[in-house]
């Protein structure tokens, strides 16, 4: 086959690519438009539980977005060329996820259109409204992190982009970890642990993420990614995976030293039905076990099939954690009055039913297709690809 024939057959598989994602995207808001019509009444959600299955992918797509520039962190304010390299990919993963993610969160308010309310009126004792401030700046520093990348002339100013887009995630992410780390009426959240362990979180989530991507970047043009990048990019995953472990860890340990929160521990962890099954099993077993047990296998740790395998486990696991505490949380009976009884017909000492609905996963998984085209559409308009200089990656791999 000659070099024109291939770049037509080439040509014509990204247009199926982007066919298949925009009818995914298409999915996406038809789901929108059917719940908008309808009413939260064809959901699972209810007065009780008020967040349901589109916020797991919105928060998932928000949390990974702020991870997976870590990455970038990594090569331009830590000075890692091997990073480096990859860094203008790892930005616009960032602003693709985020955007997917808070179109998400925008689709399922019922009334778009009160964004505006949110972005007129401001109440800087709310998290969600400092948010509103922490996503539109992530949004413009790191657009100008990736012009520093990729002008010539601005590289000078990278490390400073960098080191700024570097602070503002994990400002981003702490505040999202603090949305729930500051609700004190639900014994799930009002934890101290959660904002740093949402950061740890983004740090696995975005990583699984970018390894997914840049591998199948890489198969998309008959490349071969180096064995000393492989290598620096499992073990790395692996120590994420390791650190989200002992976050989770010592969440569930303090929760059970205080009284007040061992029912709620033990509803989680022994007698809430599927969220008990999707802690153990989801989170713990196939997010976290399972991914580590393939990264330091010295055979499969090797392999980059199995590397993406274990990065997909890290993902799965991490829409399992999510849902365990979000829809977990809520779905725990809420203590009104602390050491009282109280009796009525609404709800009290009850668990709060929920079952996603399918408009529910299509709207997230639109999201996700959202990230998607944007991510395919820039990387076949721009210059993304990872370049390697391989003097350095080998000079970097001998002080592994």
């Amino acid at each position: 086959m000659n070099f024109e024939a291939f770049r037509k057959v080439e040509q014509s598989a990204f247009y199926a690519l982007v066919a298949a994602i925009g009818l995914m995207v298409l999915v996406g808001l038809g789901a929108a438009h059917y719940m908008e019509e309808h009413g939260h009444v064809v959901t699972g959600m209810t007065n009780q539980i008020v967040w349901g299955m589109p916020h797991v992918f919105a928060i998932f797509l928000i949390v990974a977005a702020s991870g997976v520039l870590n990455v970038a962190s990594i090569g331009s304010v830590f000075g890692k060329t091997v990073y480096k390299a990859r860094a203008p990919l790892s930005g616009l993963l960032a602003l693709a996820m985020l955007a997917g993610g808070l179109t998400v969160l925008m689709l399922d308010l019922g009334r778009p259109d009160r964004l505006i309310v949110a972005m007129t009126h401001y109440n800087f004792k709310s998290v969600f409204a400092l948010n509103v401030f922490f996503y539109t700046g992530f949004f413009a520093i790191v657009a100008i992190y990736i012009w520093t990348m990729m002008e010539r002339r601005m590289n000078v100013y990278s490390k400073y982009a960098g080191f700024a887009a570097f602070i503002w995630r994990l400002a981003l992410t702490t505040a999202t970890g603090s949305i729930f780390g500051f609700l004190v009426a639900r014994q799930a959240y009002a934890s101290a642990m959660l904002a740093p362990m949402f950061i740890i979180m983004s740090f696995a989530f975005g990583l699984a993420v970018f390894i997914i991507v840049q591998h199948v970047m890489y198969r998309w043009n008959g490349r071969t990614l180096d064995e000393a990048i492989k290598r620096r990019l499992k073990n790395l995953l692996a120590i994420f995976v390791g650190a989200v472990f002992y976050f989770t860890l010592v969440y569930h340990l303090t929760n059970l030293y205080f009284a007040k929160q061992v029912a709620f521990e033990r509803f989680i962890l022994l007698d809430g039905g599927v969220y008990t099954n999707l802690f153990w099993f989801g989170q713990i077993l196939l997010g976290t076990l399972a991914p580590l047990a393939i990264l330091f296998h010295p055979g499969m740790g090797k392999k980059c099939g199995w590397i993406v395998t274990a990065a997909m486990l890290v993902i799965l696991g991490g829409f399992a954690q999510l849902y365990v505490l979000l829809i977990g949380g809520q779905a725990f009976p809420l203590e009104i009055f602390p050491g009282m009884q109280a009796s009525s017909s609404f709800f009290d000492g009850r668990i709060n039913p929920y079952s996603p609905s399918l408009p529910e996963f299509l709207l997230g998984f639109g999201g996700i297709a959202i990230a998607a085209l944007l991510t395919v559409i820039a990387v076949r308009v721009l210059h993304f690809m990872p370049e390697d200089d391989f003097s350095q990656v080998g000079k970097q791999a001998l002080t592994d």
